[in-house]
């Protein structure tokens, strides 16, 4: 009887790596910007400072990011030379479109400002044609939050000038449309990519074994929420060991607070002439035998076989 051969399809195993992590983050980033065509001018090829630094240097450099990221998604291979200028996206970080945050009144600014509207209380209410200049937010060097580095996109012509074609943080159309940083949201590959690193992370050995794990991951994955766009491309490659020392900082914050808190709980029940818990008892232990020195054995000669 002849056998059967049963051909068995290998089941490819899906890691969390770089590359699709930066693909999230920029189709996270994208749902908050504005573009002159949405299919075309959302993919830059090179990050720049300022308009200044395009010159036939990054030009070139350009070309070669473009060709190597075709080959990566499409396996198309292009000679770099041969991509016309006008194709290419230069991304100029930039703050010129955020508007200006409103300056915080300080504690001692808002008591004397009430200590003076409390002298100053009059029967009759007189209109003060001032009074909406005074009142007015002043305005403070820094720019308004937002979630991401803010930055324009921008082509050039056959004559080498450039010309904008897309806004980070913008709703609307480029010319008559307005700031907003809301209106957009986080994909949700990179969300459910937040809660596999947490959930990962977390089965560590030197993390699995607190009883507050769970309060850790909720934690870590509070602040990924919240920083998990601020990665700049610009300065790094690696989002993963970026989000990795985020996710390191949160569970080692709430590992802070619950040994405060056990601390805490301790002294009060010693000082009720109570146990305290097994950790303090034990490290009480360790500090008396440190405390004791060497232990000194005395041994005795045998003089019989009886005394043996």
């Amino acid at each position: 009887m002849a056998s059967l051969n049963v051909a068995r399809t290998q089941v490819k195993t899906n890691y969390l790596n770089n590359r699709d992590i930066l693909k999230e983050i920029h189709s996270s980033k994208k749902n908050y910007c504005a573009y002159r065509d949405p299919d075309l001018d959302h993919q830059c090829d090179i990050i720049l400072p300022s308009l200044s630094k395009i010159n036939q240097k990054t030009i070139a450099e350009a070309r070669r990011n473009r060709a190597d990221r075709i080959k990566r998604e499409t396996g198309e291979i292009l000679d770099p030379k041969k991509i016309p200028n006008t194709d290419i996206v230069f991304r100029i970080m930039t703050w010129e479109h955020v508007p200006m945050a409103p300056k915080k009144i300080t504690k001692a600014e808002a008591k004397k400002r009430s200590k003076l509207e409390d002298l100053l209380e009059l029967d009759e209410v007189v209109e003060d044609p001032l009074a909406d200049l005074i009142d007015a937010p002043m305005l403070d060097p820094t720019h308004i939050r937002v979630n991401f580095p803010p930055f324009f996109h921008y082509r050039i012509d056959d004559a080498k000038v450039p010309f904008l074609v897309g806004k980070s943080h913008w709703k609307g159309d480029l010319e008559t449309g307005e700031f907003s940083k809301d209106h957009g949201d986080m994909t949700r590959k990179l969300a459910m990519m937040f809660m596999k690193l947490c959930e990962r992370y977390a089965t560590r050995s030197n993390w699995r074994g607190y009883t507050y794990n769970e309060e850790m991951r909720g934690q870590a994955l509070l602040q990924l929420s919240q920083i998990g766009l601020q990665f700049d491309e610009s300065k790094s490659q690696n989002p993963f060991a970026y989000y990795t020392a985020a996710i390191t900082n949160s569970f080692t914050r709430i590992l802070n607070i619950e040994k405060k808190s056990q601390n805490i709980r301790d002294d009060i029940l010693e000082m009720n002439g109570l146990n305290p818990s097994w950790t303090r008892q034990n490290s009480g232990k360790h500090s008396m035998a440190a405390m004791s020195g060497p232990v000194t054995i005395t041994t005795y000669p045998v003089t019989s076989q009886e005394d043996a």
